[in-house]
């Protein structure tokens, strides 16, 4: 792995996977989904991209998860996958987000960056131990990982390169 390769996220996947084709990486992508999750992945068409992977911010179920989460970043993961050279190409995308209203909702600011990046979040509490004792305990927990990880490691399973995106097209 070159420097370059590290720098966007890029990686490669372990020597003798048998790439899968296509269709079923797709299908591998797609399966993904599950309605407990707080991203989505979806058909990509209307974001110039083959799959996009993004936050549910505006669904209701999800918007109190996400402002109790202090995110203070949307992002979202445009795909293109590469017959050619067996890779899926993902451009990650991020927006920064406020609070607005009372009660607060997000708003999605005009601030945009691309390239792989991370978002971590984590609240703590004072809880009694067992033993009686007064103990820091993690109440909250958020990483934006949890978004990127599932896609490549499916990607690198399904034995395609997962090339991150930073400048140029997708």
């Amino acid at each position: 792995m070159g420097l370059f390769d590290k720098l966007t996220g890029t990686q490669h996947p372990a020597d003798g996977v048998t790439p899968a084709s296509p269709r079923e990486v797709h299908a591998a992508l797609l399966g993904l989904n599950r309605p407990d999750l707080p991203y989505v992945i979806r058909d990509g068409a209307t974001d110039d991209a083959d799959l996009v992977a993004e936050w549910r911010l505006a669904e209701p179920t999800w918007q109190t998860f996400f402002v109790q989460s202090q995110l203070s970043r949307a992002i979202r993961i445009r795909m293109r996958l590469n017959h050619e050279d067996q890779e899926v190409r993902a451009l990650e995308e991020a927006w920064e987000l406020s609070r607005v209203g009372n009660p607060p909702r997000l708003k999605i600011s005009s601030r945009y960056t691309r390239g792989p990046s991370r978002t971590v979040s984590t609240h703590w509490g004072v809880r009694r131990g067992d033993d009686g004792s007064l103990e820091a305990a993690k109440t909250f927990h958020f990483d934006s990982s949890d978004l990127v990880n599932p896609l490549r490691d499916t990607v690198l399973k399904s034995g395609w390169i997962w090339r991150g995106v930073v400048f140029g097209k997708l």
